[in-house]
């Protein structure tokens, strides 16, 4: 009897200094982040004639690293960038939270390179739902623009040898516990046919309707809004999504399928749910490069 209470007493000790561990480690994740980089091959990137640096962010939430997000900045600065692509959800779409710290970092941004911004689900429900919000979704929008950032509401920018758009799928589309109904016809409304043969980038905020962003035909798609899956299972998938649905396809890497490349940021923050674990916040960049030439050898 008194070695099974010893053996009890030893397993609630492990299982107590395993929590610790635990809860330290959730807390240092969400003081912290990490510069993800990747390398996007293409056939048509090769007209671009050079490297492209392209920084993705998503999902700040309102988080800041250091005063006035310097940390993050700094990051930036050093990543040398071409262009910046912003994911969305980079405020709280919250009665009683300020958007005044997502607003004062992107005003930074365009001193360093054009800034692109695409809306996630708490820009967009601020948007077609004002009379929910004491916070302005147009005012907020109005003196980023007047910053320099370019906004992207179901548009495309034709930029040097490549195009981008930007999606704002329904907001029925965002679903506690289950998925949406988002058809592939309320994709063409929203940003029409796919357009001529240059390098296609497409910023689409949730990864959940990934099979038809992949039909729209985007050569690269960049996607956030799953917070890397809350707790990730090191390298293999993200545990569960902000609505609540278990181990999600798409909800923080790089996924090359086909001629087509997907990216889905682990986002910069977190709101409601704040717990990261095994999923450190990330900064993405990445480096845009045509497909090298391989030299068929002269047969002997």
């Amino acid at each position: 009897m008194v070695e099974i209470k010893g053996v009890k007493r030893m397993w609630i000790v492990i299982l107590f200094g395993l929590a610790i561990l635990v809860f330290l480690e959730v807390i240092r994740e969400l003081h912290c982040f990490q510069v993800t980089e990747y390398v996007v091959e293409s056939d048509k990137l090769t007209q671009v004639g050079r490297e492209l640096c392209v920084l993705f962010l998503s999902d700040l939430h309102n988080h800041v690293y250091g005063k006035e997000n310097e940390k993050l900045r700094k990051a930036i600065v050093e990543a040398h960038p071409d262009l910046i692509l912003i994911g969305g959800d980079m405020l709280v779409g919250k009665n009683g939270k300020t958007w005044t710290p997502a607003l004062e970092f992107a005003k930074s941004l365009p001193k360093i390179c054009p800034v692109y911004y695409a809306n996630g689900n708490h820009e967009q429900r601020m948007k077609e739902k004002p009379e929910n919000y004491d916070a302005s979704y147009e005012e907020y929008k109005k003196q980023l623009q007047l910053a320099g950032v370019h906004f992207l509401e179901n548009e495309t920018v034709h930029l040097d040898k490549l195009n981008l758009t930007g999606l704002e799928i329904p907001l029925t589309g965002y679903r506690r516990m289950k998925k949406g109904n988002v058809q592939f016809q309320e994709i063409i409304q929203r940003i029409g046919e796919k357009e001529g043969e240059e390098f296609q980038i497409l910023l689409a905020h949730n990864p959940c309707y990934m099979d038809l962003y992949k039909a729209w035909g985007a050569d690269l798609i960049l996607s956030g809004h799953l917070h890397g899956g809350v707790a990730r299972i090191p390298g293999v998938l993200g545990v569960i999504t902000p609505g609540f649905q278990l181990f999600p396809k798409y909800s923080g890497d790089i996924y090359r399928e086909g001629e087509q490349t997907i990216v889905v940021s682990k986002g910069l923050g977190t709101h409601t749910v704040n717990i990261r674990f095994l999923n450190p916040a990330e900064l993405i960049v990445l480096h845009l490069q045509g497909k090298p030439c391989v030299k068929e050898e002269n047969p002997v």
